[in-house]
């Protein structure tokens, strides 16, 4: 249960619903936390409410108001969370700064009024309250607002039409009654997402633009421990003490940015242990540190004694003194904390517990979370280098954003990206992500003129619908290159907070691929993929040309250039060691000139002596401004190099990137091309079809859900299956159970000939091959004989509880059979499988994975997907069969899943794909009180 600053939901009464609880991002980058009122809020909202000024008072109450009166104070803070609702907007020390309210006055409709502290305005308060007010007002059964607003309140007005509500008003004797539905629509949704990216980025730009810095340590440390270290680290990077040195091989001019010095920041230290003797190594103490620095940092000796504004702070506490710290942090205008000690989820019940009490005060006082146990974070700006990690060797400017999760990941990550010469716009560094995730760097990334490429190293993905919705629109700019610690998704390493999740382990590698994200296998193969992408133009096509030292060689690099995509139709070009200078020059200029090649693999390696600098210059010279995506394996060259490094016609520097080898070139060559396709692709839109009436079937599953008396789950009978799919526009094919012969020949001749009988049985349903599905039964004869050969093979198997031993069902068109399958997972919400029916499929895995919401060439490469799919498309001069049809059921499935997180689990099966027409033979549901989906339509963090 989550814990609110003013205690947790045990210390409130029993119908306090502690998960309306919830921090978040505002405006400007700040953070509050929301919670349902409270009884003891009496005296903060009285204080809330003498705070405000005149005119506020007015355009709340209508009239001049110095002090709430007892009996309206009580009313206001004692509510029953149902019929009457109220939430606040608070402050570290509980002081309220906003509060929205509603009172039911129908049974589906509610007045809402709002009031945000004049000190707060412009923070975006009222659309957070309002976004989370009718997420509550939904789970109540609440489906419309009414306000009654003073003509001149244009500012609450706009609250409600900004939110992308379609609003009613009247006016009526000088007050403006505003009318609007609640259920979430695709503006109001879209308007709701914009705020998120605008808000979420901003926080991030908070920390990676940060001009002054606390370092936080404790007197208690003893000098020379982990904790000390940590801090005399960052503050030795932070003064300029440092042992970084320049690369030896001073290959990073012709690829990076210019500069890579100190940026200008001030900082401060707070809680010096106490000095060690002299001769100490410098790096190894923070009292050292600081006595080396002089000038260059002010120390003092209690947190209390801080000047700001400050705006970052970095941790090197134990975690019990890190959480009183962070909750006195708020007073200095700092916008976020770096925390690089551990101590917290990862040891277990008590960690977790000071995890969840440290982001809770931190997000109440304003501030973003980066860790715990964090390498840092580092930032190339035009203003110079914030140097906030552990790192004494940063690389050089660049133009990748970098973010990985575990500091012994950063550690490496950072070793790799040095070998490779490659420069960095940014690195942040998660740790436990606790707060600060990779969707947050991805938003702030999207519209960051410093950074080109994105690179990111998951051991976790806490919120994986939010993930792909954010990687998809970032991946239509920037690649997005991802390595995960599990491909699956099931990986949860110690400290993560994760929900459990009973998805296919291809989900995740769906959701990736869905989302124009570059997945690869390991972090190698993460900065191969991110140096091409960072120093060449996509590729424009899949027209490859070789250059190879031997036909050996060539030979080799076209095969691999082949199972990689690409067709090399071109003869490779053979450049022998020997070549003399114009024949390697001439090899060049013949190759560039082709228009018939868009990449160019270079591939040479001297039997005897050196690097040969004229291919590397030829090919340099030749590849820069060219547009053809060019890649090679020279001797001794790695990554981005001077060597390989020409200006184009405009005089910038262009640098054709080296792999070790040429599988690691071809196999980064072609993760561009795939990455090219899909980007230069129409992703669709989002399917909608029309004739979905989810609030329907939500109020449907409610009522079966009372009648049943249960708040689990509960299956729903072919009558209630089919009644819940028909109000998604989808027609199951009509079906009669039946006990005997007699029954059967009756339920035919209502139905019409032919037939088709089916057990009931769960281990003969849909088993034609073991003579549970009879077909084509054209008359009374053949369908008693059947009858009695069914239940004689039935009396092996049990019957499914409560239900007749047969049905009949009129024949659909002859076609064939697949099966539509949903799932509410807890990690991933709605999950869809499709793939054609039959044993085989199942046992090959056959199936193709999304999560909704899907577009329209979402769903149509869904279909397309399973290695069967052939069969559909007029396989062995068999017809083609109605695809669109099939296309439209799945898409209303997709959509019913999305929209009902009481759907439990939906199974279309089978679904008959025919000439013309899908017809839906069987379908089965459970369905279930909803959870909360890690991406619900309301703006929170997570906790």
């Amino acid at each position: 249960m989550a814990e609110g600053t003013g205690g947790t939901h045990a210390q409130h009464d029993a119908g306090y619903p502690g998960d309306w609880e919830a921090d978040v991002v505002l405006r400007d980058g700040s953070t509050t936390h929301v919670r349902p009122i409270r009884p003891d809020d009496a005296d903060a909202l009285q204080a809330f409410h003498v705070a405000q000024s005149e005119a506020s008072t007015y355009l709340r109450f209508f009239a001049p108001l110095e002090r709430l009166p007892d009996r309206d104070l009580a009313r206001f803070t004692t509510v029953d969370h149902r019929d009457r609702v109220a939430l606040v907007a608070v402050t570290g020390d509980d002081a309220i700064i906003g509060v929205a309210r509603y009172d039911r006055v129908g049974p589906e409709e509610a007045e809402v009024a709002f009031n945000i502290a004049d000190a707060h305005h412009g923070r975006g308060l009222g659309s957070v309250l309002l976004e989370h007010l009718a997420a509550a007002a939904r789970e109540r059964g609440v489906r419309r607002f009414t306000a009654e607003v003073l003509p001149q309140n244009g500012r609450m007005i706009a609250v409600f039409r900004e939110a992308g509500y379609s609003l009613r008003q009247h006016l009526d004797d000088g007050v403006v009654t505003v009318v609007f539905d609640i259920d979430p629509t695709d503006r109001s949704l879209a308007v709701m997402m914009a705020r998120e990216r605008s808000a979420e980025a901003r926080s991030v730009q908070g920390l990676l633009t940060a001009r002054s810095v606390l370092v936080l340590t404790s007197p208690g440390v003893a000098p020379g421990s982990l904790d000390d270290r940590r801090a005399a680290r960052v503050l030795a990077d932070l003064v300029g003490l440092g042992e970084r040195g320049p690369d030896p091989a001073d290959r990073t001019g012709a690829v990076t940015a210019a500069g890579g010095a100190e940026r200008p920041v001030e900082v401060q230290v707070v809680g010096l242990p106490s000095v060690p003797g002299d001769g100490a190594d410098p790096a190894a103490s923070t009292a050292e540190v600081v006595a080396r620095a002089g000038d260059r940092v002010r120390s003092w000796a209690s947190l209390d004694d801080v000047e700001g504004p400050v705006d970052l702070a970095v941790l090197a506490l134990p975690a019990p003194e890190a959480v009183a710290a962070v909750r006195r942090l708020g007073r200095l205008g700092v916008r976020g904390v770096v925390v690089l000690s551990g101590g917290y989820a990862e040891q277990g019940p008590t960690g977790l517990a000071l995890q969840r009490a440290l982001l809770r005060a931190a997000h109440a006082a304003g501030l973003r979370v980066v860790g715990p146990r964090s390498y840092g974070l580092l930032a190339h700006a035009a203003g110079g280098l914030l140097n906030a990690s552990l790192s004494e060797d940063p690389p050089p400017p660049g133009r990748i954003g970098l973010f990985c999760q575990s500091a012994s990941t950063a550690v490496s990550i950072l070793g790799s990206v040095r070998r490779r010469h490659l420069g960095l716009a940014h690195l942040v560094s998660a740790g436990n992500r606790a707060d600060v995730s990779g969707n947050d760097l991805m938003q702030f990334w999207q519209d960051d003129d410093s950074t080109d490429v994105v690179a990111l190293y998951l051991e976790s993905i806490g919120n994986p619908r939010k993930f792909s919705r954010v990687a998809r629109r970032l991946a239509r700019v920037k690649p997005v290159v991802v390595v995960t610690a599990g491909r699956s998704g099931h990986v949860v390493p110690p400290g993560h907070a994760v929900r459990p999740t009973q998805t296919s382990r291809h989900t995740l590698q769906e959701v990736m691929r869905r989302s124009g994200v570059v997945l690869v296998d390991n972090t190698h193969q993460m900065l191969e993929a991110a140096q091409l992408f960072a120093l060449q133009p996509l590729p424009p096509g899949r027209r490859a040309a070789v250059v190879a030292s031997s036909s050996a060689m060539a030979a080799l690099v076209a095969e691999a250039a082949g199972t990689a995509g690409f067709s090399v139709e071109r003869a490779p070009a053979i450049l022998h060691e020997d070549a003399d200078d114009a024949k390697v020059a001439r090899t060049f200029a013949e190759v560039y000139a082709d228009p018939d090649v868009d990449v160019v693999v270079t591939v040479h390696v001297p039997t005897v002596g050196p690097l040969d600098l004229r291919v590397a210059q030829a090919l340099a010279r030749n590849a820069a401004g060219s547009g053809r995506t060019s890649v090679a394996c020279l001797l001794g060259l790695h990554g981005a190099t001077p060597e390989l490094t020409a200006p184009d016609a405009d005089g910038t520097p262009r640098t054709v990137p080296a792999y070790t080898t040429p599988e690691d070139a071809v196999l980064a060559l072609g993760q561009a091309a795939r990455y090219g396709a899909w980007r230069a692709a129409d992703r669709g839109r989002l399917v909608a079809p029309e004739g979905i009436h989810a609030r329907t079937a939500r109020r449907s599953i409610a009522g079966w859900l009372d009648e049943a008396g249960t708040r689990e789950s509960l299956d729903l009978g072919p009558e209630r299956t089919a009644e819940l799919l028909a109000l998604a526009g989808v027609e199951v094919l009509p079906s009669v159970p039946v006990h005997d012969a007699d029954e059967a020949v009756a339920a035919a001749g209502r139905l019409g000939w032919p037939v088709a009988l089916k057990s009931t049985a769960p281990a003969l349903r849909h088993r034609s091959d073991l003579g549970g599905v009879r077909l084509d039964v054209h008359d009374e004869a053949e369908l008693r004989a059947d009858v009695a050969q069914v239940l004689a093979l039935a009396a092996a198997h049990p019957a499914a509880p409560g239900r007749a031993p047969l049905e009949v069902q009129a024949m659909a068109p002859h076609g064939v059979a697949c099966v539509i399958r949903s799932s509410e997972d807890p990690l991933f919400g709605p999950v869809l499988g499709f793939g054609l029916g039959g044993d085989t499929t199942d046992l090959l895995g056959d199936v193709a994975w999304a999560v909704p919401p899907l577009t329209d060439v979402d769903v149509a490469d869904m279909v397309r997907a399973p290695r069967s799919a052939p069969r559909l498309f007029g396989y062995r001069g068999v017809p083609p069969l109605d695809v669109e049809a099939l296309e439209d059921v799945l898409a209303r499935v997709s959509v019913l899943a999305d929209q009902l997180p009481e759907l439990l689990h939906l199974e279309l099966n089978p679904v008959v794909v025919a000439e013309h027409g899908a017809y839906v033979l069987g379908a089965t549901a459970r369905v279930g009180v909803a959870g909360t989906r890690a991406d619900g339509p309301r703006r929170a963090l997570p906790v």
